[in-house]
């Protein structure tokens, strides 16, 4: 068993020993390695600054993808190429892009330029332009301070394509992938001053360690991790990778997607672009590029935070996690996974290895909502998730979950009976909303106060009706026949990408009132005053009391 990680960095041979493999790669870079070009602004994964090119071996070529080295440890990184700004240069000579981004006058104090010189440089490594919707979709984890964006998206527009390399042509595959894949399937152990690392490559023996270990820090991506470390909230005594075990598949099979526990979140987002296009819309906005392309589906599952995005659509698809430990296999339903904040039924000896998200059916509409301070980059404040299968104008089956609004994520089991062989009308939906509120129990933290997350709660089921109601598409890659009450000419379509506002009116005129629970008690009993709630009050700008909790 080999006792280091092995990687490279800019084709240099690394073999990163003891106190180094707990490194994170931006500290290593700049510490160990002195090159300085890769900048540490917020150590979060939040800025860009830090942002490099990850490679590793895929079917037998080497993909690589911009990720943010602040948050990506050493011990993650065994079988990898890294790439950094220093990395990119043509003969000692600026790139096509550096040399943009002086001519157009788009960096100021320079710590943000590294960043995006790394993420447009992979943007454009095929010599092809592109729109500024795409550039900016790309950059979107790439953020300035001082300079303004003006002059950085004109030196994308401005960049001489024809200049351009690809990768493979100042790194050839040739001369690391051998050792590449190798390393890759090579497990590795390293004991250092009181901490273990621990990377196998057969699902048995990761079982084992963790059953042996039962407080190990088990890591993949570590979008969250790397923070918590960085932060000094969390120490690592103990730590497992699990690219050697974790199968980052993604497959469709007839009617269900199956994941993969490797399988990153851009991967996951790409399957769903033509097999699931709501669900695509909603991680289009998760974090950012640089946090999708090393986040995993099955990391933010274990995390189990009930502000997670991906949790509510895999409550009301019925989503399976496998979990798999020493004595084999199993399947739960994700809505028995979770039995506490932050706590499963997971064994101390069980993984996750991989994830079957049921697709939705020509007559299943499925809408998926999402509100936070920010657009992009940022974590929810609520968030909710609607299944339903309409029988003519009656409810067939509706199922209905909800982040935000309590220590895990909610499935509103009295409020999907209430609705069940209801006819779907705005009034059976303003009377179920009333009931959504007696299922949920939010606090006030400082993403905003309980009594405004009520407000979404109740609010977003009417919002449901209107979207379903004013649009000629299910969201999911189906026509559909809506129910015939009317159609207010609206298209809603475009709804998750305005994700902090989910929308403010629904309606043409100005809707009555109705009364609805304050939350303001101490979100056990269900008991609490009641006020006056606006019918649409779906705002981003949430009203005084959201202020209250800043």
């Amino acid at each position: 068993m080999r006792n280091h990680i092995l990687l490279y960095i800019n084709q240099q041979r690394i073999e990163a020993r003891d106190n180094h493999a707990f490194m994170s790669l931006s500290d290593f870079i700049r510490l160990h390695l002195r090159q300085t070009g890769t900048k540490v602004v917020c150590a979060e994964g939040d800025c860009g600054s830090c942002t490099v090119l990850l490679g590793r071996i895929v079917d037998k070529q080497i993909r690589y993808e911009p990720v943010c080295s602040c948050i990506q440890y050493l011990y993650q990184l065994d079988g990898t190429h890294v790439i950094n700004v220093e990395g990119l240069t043509y003969d000692a000579e600026l790139n096509p892009v550096q040399q943009s981004m002086v001519a157009c006058q788009g960096a100021q104090c320079g710590y943000c330029t590294p960043g995006f010189v790394v993420a447009m440089h992979q943007l454009f490594e095929d010599g092809q332009s592109r729109n500024e919707a795409a550039v900016k979709r790309a950059l979107t984890g790439n953020l300035c301070r001082c300079t303004g964006y003006d002059p950085i998206l004109k030196a994308a527009r401005e960049t001489d394509m024809s200049k351009m390399r690809r990768i493979a042509e100042l790194f050839p595959i040739e001369k690391i992938s051998s050792e590449l894949s190798a390393a890759a399937n090579d497990p590795v152990q390293i004991n250092y001053a009181g901490k273990t690392f621990f990377k196998p490559t057969v699902i048995s023996d990761a079982c084992r360690f963790r059953a042996g270990h039962p407080d190990c820090t088990l890591i993949t991506g570590g979008t969250d991790i790397g923070v918590q470390v960085n932060k000094g909230i969390r120490q690592i005594t103990a730590v497992m990778n699990l690219h050697g075990v974790s199968q980052r598949s993604i497959e469709i099979k007839n009617d269900y997607l199956l994941a993969g526990a490797g399988a990153t979140l851009t991967e996951l987002f790409r399957a769903c672009e033509e097999y699931f296009p709501e669900f695509a819309n909603l991680l289009d906005i998760f974090g950012s590029p640089l946090i999708r392309n090393a986040g995993t589906l099955a990391g933010n599952l274990a995390n189990g935070s009930p502000i997670g995005d991906t949790l509510p659509p895999l409550f009301v698809m019925n989503a399976e996690i496998e979990l798999t430990g020493i004595n084999g296999s199993r399947w739960v339903n994700i809505n028995s996974f979770y039995v506490g904040y932050r706590k499963t039924i997971m064994g101390e000896d069980e993984l996750i290895t991989a994830i079957k998200i049921p697709l939705p059916k020509p007559d299943e509409i499925v809408k998926f909502y999402k509100v936070s301070r920010r657009r992009d980059l940022d974590i929810s404040t609520f968030a909710a998730a609607i299944f339903l299968r309409l029988s003519g104008k009656l409810i067939h089956e509706i199922r209905i979950a909800l982040g935000g609004v309590g220590p895990v994520v909610l499935r509103l089991s009295k409020t999907e009976s209430a609705l069940t062989n209801q006819l779907f009308t705005e009034d059976a939906m303003l009377e179920a909303s009333n009931l959504a509120l007696s299922e949920i129990t939010p606090i006030t933290d400082v993403r905003g106060s309980a009594n405004y997350r009520n407000r979404l709660a109740a609010n977003t089921l009417l919002r449901f009706y209107h979207d379903i109601t004013g649009q000629p598409s299910n969201g999911n890659g189906h026509p559909k026949s809506p129910p015939d009450h009317g159609d207010n000419g609206r298209d809603s379509s475009s709804f998750i990408l305005q994700a902090s506002s989910l929308i403010s009116n629904p309606h043409p005129t100005p809707p009555p009132e109705y009364k609805g629970r304050e939350g303001e008690g101490d979100g056990r009993d269900g008991h609490s005053s009641s006020s006056n709630i606006q019918r649409s009050a779906l705002s981003s700008n949430p009203p005084s009391e959201q202020k209250e909790s800043e």
